[in-house]
C-alpha cells in the first residue's frame, strides 16, 4: 500500500477516535441538555452514531490536513536572523489619470 494512503488511513482513524472522545465528553457534560435529550430518545443509538460520524468527518479532515502541512519544508531564516536587503528602483509616473 502506498505511504500516502497509509498516512491517510492512520490519520482518519485518529480523527474518528478523537471524535468518539469528543462525543462522549459532549454527552457526559450534558452540553445544552444534549446528553439528557439523547438519553430520553427512542433513537438514541442513531443520534450518537450521527454525532460521531459527522464530527469524525470534521476531525479526520483536520487531522489529515495537519499531518500533510506538518510535512512541508521549513524555510530557514537567513544567517544571523537579519533581513535580506532588496534593491528597489524608484520610478516616477508622469500623470496618473483615472477614467471610466
Amino acid at each position: 500500500m502506498p505511504r500516502l494512503v497509509r498516512l491517510y488511513i492512520r490519520h482518519c482513524a485518529i480523527g474518528f477516535a478523537i471524535s468518539a472522545a469528543f462525543v462522549a465528553m459532549l454527552l457526559r457534560a450534558d452540553v445544552a441538555g444534549l446528553g439528557g435529550l439523547v438519553a430520553r430518545s427512542d433513537s438514541a443509538l442513531l443520534a450518537v452514531l450521527m454525532l460521531w460520524v459527522m464530527n469524525g468527518i470534521v476531525f479526520a479532515g483536520v487531522q489529515f490536513a495537519w499531518a500533510i502541512m506538518a510535512m512541508a519544508d521549513r524555510d530557514d531564516p537567513p544567517e544571523g536572523g537579519q533581513p535580506v536587503p532588496v534593491a528597489v528602483e524608484k520610478r516616477r509616473d508622469h500623470q496618473a489619470t483615472v477614467g471610466y
